[in-house]
């Protein structure tokens, strides 16, 4: 009897679900019968018909899965794919430059979520050279408008492709034959600032074409995007000086889409599909920073008044600038660190630096599908490729001394949560930099990068009769993955300032960019300055120590069964994987170094003390994953969902490189000197996860449920640190003093939560959905070079609250997302690891429909204009800098309120 219930119910909910049609395909993945072919297609529009799409694909899915989906073409529920995301219970958001550009799922980071594109991998890169490249996929890059719907899946299935622990995400673009012939779509959009303060133009569109017979299609899609992006913050380096840096990070974005989709069904049996999407961005941008040293000038061993330093550390010289008083420390931390200090007249001293990027990337990927539904099975599959080129093409910083030491007289003040500095003088114009501009080597140079996969996947469904097993399904996937990341500097590295062509007083605009904390900052030139950068270049010589290359091949297969009985429906089955990995690089010449190869050049040649051929090292593991997902249909309206599975996610690239890269050698900075090494050889991250949920749907537009999740990872990365190692390579203050960071398999962290969820809609237009998510994700501390025992990216709570009014002819809607602290953990570089304070954004948006072709919206993001703050959170013991320790303010950056406004049309 409940069978049957269930079968109408889900009739009843394909009329609510035309939206989303060959969108969802989860919505009624074990419905084949004649049921589905006798629904009377009705399109319904709107937040609520959004919602109930969503609450279906949830309802009838044998997994755990929750859902986004479009209102109509063009109606996506936010304008960021990455914010939609983050209305999802369990699902936290990454906003490092702004927009939501990475998701984490239940407490696993960002990286162990596994994002496909219509089933399949997209490729992508990174465009900036500080940022590790991961298997995460930036968001950023997708316009809301190409997207139909996202499924979010928080258990697995067989069927499922590997590679999430914390779930598998897919974003589903349209298909023509799903919309009506000759569908035109598109719209016009301004972005405002509250940091820029520009208005940034988006322009989208959207044409779907198919013929009489309805058996062919066409769909073209394409977006652009022009930003002017702004981040003001505050920096922090401790080591130098205890130097604190009000900066502002302005970035010129160009994004552009296209997808093109054509699909063909000769037969009521057959179809075939193409479908090409093209993400770029291009990314310019300079960064300006005026630095502080709270330990006064002389503190930092290298000033703006003389260089301490400036023969390679072979003699101290004089300090030839009107340095005197160093300032009494007025309070330490718990790590013995001064931080709070008043500087007098004599005392102070600042730098004035820029730095320019020239940046971009891209991703293409081409995909062909077909599906055969015979009698009694359904066979089908896709082959494709995607790849993505992009990365820092060229950066260089320059800096000059400015103003006199009174000028920075003042409390420097890192007792709270930001550091907090205010000086005698706050503005600098272009005045201050008519010098020669210094432009060391050690920040030029050029870090492109390649990521590329082709793949090829096939299925085959047979429905059979066997009791309650109603489908055996089995299928493959094969993918050959390469990554390839190289590095180049000048040779020689660069001219002598003096000689460099152009006019030192063009590199600075007459107008100022505000930086954190009120100070002003001449505005950069960056065609000047990146011009004056490249015409002093030498040639570019390959970096041995940043050239490595990942090749990957990833086998799966497996065999799922579904059931369906009397009040019982679900899937059990197994997948195997199997993955073969390789990484070329150029080893450290460490005989050479021991045989005084190297030292002829002077301490500038350990950059280049490798061997100067590629050494490869392989590995490979296989493994078999069960799954079981059983639903109870208590009644018609109460569900109870278990699932249980092992899951894997592989490691991330950058740590799959077996290169041995060297990080803060010879720059300006004292002992932060780095060696990174990573192996292809780590193991994945693995869990055995399960879930039990209660779902209550009250009403059509109605759930509230409650799910228990836990996750024993057995298998984890994790990098691990070694100080003061010698290696026979002296940086330029005569040390040879290097911290050593590998990479390792860790095991013993379990995470362990549960989500709620409530949401409803009224017939006076007024609806709600809220949903909180509780994350116990820990590990032992001392698998951490940090000692910190939380989980990356991993919040304890997280809120939704969302409020909505629709009428027919216009809708409002108030959302506010929260989240507890988190760590981020960026290895051993500049950034490092540390601790983002909570976070919470509040979020309005608004349309108006004034026919049924013309519409308006208005969106206004971070209203409360929330701060981005990092502290650190490591214990005096780690070993990690000092910057990252005991609560220390290491980065804060201002919230930036965002207003969105703009005009479509469809017909």
């Amino acid at each position: 009897m409940l069978a049957n219930n269930f079968k109408k119910s889900l009739i009843a909910a394909n009329i609510g679900l035309v939206l989303t049609a060959g969108v969802s395909g989860v919505a009624y993945a074990n419905e084949g019968s004649k049921a589905q072919e006798d629904v009377e297609v009705i399109e319904v529009r709107g937040i609520r018909r959004s919602l109930e799409a969503a609450i279906n694909t949830k309802r009838f899915a044998t997994s755990v899965v929750d859902a986004v989906s479009a209102e109509d073409v063009g109606k996506f529920p936010d304008s960021d794919v990455g914010e939609a995301l983050g209305r999802i219970s369990g699902v936290s958001v990454g906003r490092q430059f702004g927009q939501g550009q990475q998701v984490s799922i239940r407490g696993a980071s960002a990286q162990l979520t596994r994002t496909l594109l219509n089933g399949h991998t997209v490729a992508s890169t990174n465009w900036y050279d500080q940022q590790a490249i991961d298997r995460s996929f930036n968001y950023s890059l997708m316009p809301s408008e190409m997207v139909g719907g996202i499924e979010v899946y928080k258990s697995s299935q067989a069927d499922l492709p590997e590679g999430g622990v914390g779930g598998v995400i897919i974003v589903n673009s349209r298909k023509p034959l799903d919309l009506d012939a000759n569908t035109v779509f598109g719209s016009v959009k301004f972005d405002h600032g509250s940091v820029s303060e520009q208005w940034d133009p988006e322009v989208s569109g959207l044409y779907s074409w198919k013929n009489d017979d309805e058996n062919f299609g066409a769909l073209v899609a394409m977006s652009r995007k022009d930003t002017e992006y702004q981040r003001r913050g505050t920096e922090t380096i401790l080591n130098w000086g205890g130097a604190v840096a009000p900066t502002v990070f302005k970035q010129d974005r160009e994004r552009t889409a296209l997808n093109v989709a054509l699909q063909y069904a000769p037969t009521d049996e057959m179809e075939f599909g193409l479908n090409y999407t093209s993400l770029d961005l291009q990314a310019d941008n300079i960064n300006s920073s005026l630095f502080l040293f709270s330990q006064g000038a002389d503190a930092a061993r290298w000033i703006p008044y003389g260089d301490k330093y400036s023969n390679g550390g072979v003699d101290e010289n004089e300090v030839d600038g009107p340095l005197g008083n160093m300032p009494t420390c007025q309070a330490t931390n718990a790590t013995g660190d001064c931080v709070k200090t008043t500087l007098d007249a004599l005392a102070g001293g600042s730098w004035g630096q820029t730095w320019v990027r020239d940046a971009e990337m891209n991703s293409k990927t081409l995909e062909v599908n077909g599906k055969y539904t015979g009698d009694g099975f359904v066979i089908d599959g896709r082959i494709g490729n995607t790849k993505s080129e992009g990365g820092t093409n060229f950066t260089a910083a320059q800096r000059n001394g400015i103003g006199e030491a009174s000028d920075f007289a003042g409390v420097y003040d890192a007792t709270g949560k930001i550091f907090a500095v205010d000086t005698a003088v706050k503005s600098w114009t272009r005045d201050d930099f008519v010098g020669d501009l210094d432009l060391p080597g050690w920040s030029i140079r050029s870090q492109p990068n390649t990521d590329e996969e082709d793949f090829v996947q096939g299925n085959i469904k047979f429905y059979v009769d066997f009791g309650a097993i109603t489908s055996i399904k089995t299928g493959f996937s094969y993918a050959s993955h390469f990554v390839e990341e190289k590095t180049f500097w000048p040779n020689p590295r660069v001219a002598p300032t003096n000689q460099l062509p152009g006019d030192v007083s063009k590199l600075y605009l007459d107008s100022q960019l505000q930086l954190s904390q009120g100070f002003m900052f001449p505005e950069a030139n960056y065609d000047a300055l990146l011009e004056r950068a490249k015409s002093g270049l030498g040639e570019w010589e390959l970096l041995r120590s940043g050239y490595g290359t990942v090749e990957e091949d990833n086998f799966a297969a497996y065999v799922m069964a579904e059931f369906e009985t009397d009040g019982v429906r679900g899937n059990f089955g197994l997948r195997y994987i199997s993955t073969d990995a390789e990484s070329d690089f150029f080893a450290v010449d460490f005989d050479g170094i021991a045989a005084g190869l190297y030292a002829e050049g002077g301490s500038l040649a350990g950059y280049q003390a490798y061997e100067t051929t590629l050494t490869t090292e392989k590995a490979d593991y296989s493994d078999v994953l069960p799954s079981v997902n059983i639903v109870f249909d208590l009644t018609e309206d109460l569900i109870l969902r278990t699932s249980a599975s092992q899951v894997i996610a592989r490691p991330n690239y950058a740590n799959m490189f077996a290169r041995q890269s060297q990080d803060g050698y010879n720059d300006d900075i004292e002992g932060n000197e780095v060696l990174t090494k990573g192996s292809p050889a780590l193991k994945p991250f693995k869990a055995t996860q399960a879930d039990l949920s209660l779902e209550w749907y009250y009403d059509s537009s109605a759930l509230l449920s409650f799910t228990y999740f836990i996750k024993d990872i057995s298998s984890f990365t994790t990098a691990g640190l070694e100080p003061n190692v010698s290696l026979g390579i002296v940086d330029n203050f005569g040390n040879d003093n290097w911290t050593i960071s590998t990479q390792r398999n860790s095991t013993g962290g379990e995470i362990r939560g549960f989500e709620l969820q409530w949401q409803n809609s009224f017939e006076s237009g007024l609806g709600y959905v809220a949903n909180y998510t509780f994350v116990d994700a820990t590990a032992d501390a001392k698998n951490y070079a940090d000692l910190v025992s939380n989980f990356s990216d991993s919040s304890k709570h997280t809120l939704n609250l969302v409020g909505y009014y629709e009428a027919d002819n216009y809708s409002a809607r108030l959302a506010y997302n929260w989240r507890s602290e988190y760590m981020i953990r960026e290895g051993a570089g500049f950034y490092g690891n540390r601790m983002h304070d909570d976070y919470g954004t509040l979020d309005f948006s608004a349309t108006y429909t004034l026919n049924d072709s013309v519409g308006f919206t208005f969106e206004v993001v971070n209203i409360l204009e929330e701060d981005s703050i990092q502290l650190g959170a490591a214990p005096t013991e780690s070993t990690i800098k000092n910057e990252l320790k005991n609560n220390y303010p290491a980065w804060s950056f201002e919230g930036e309120r965002r207003i969105k406004a703009g005009v479509n049309f469809r017909f």
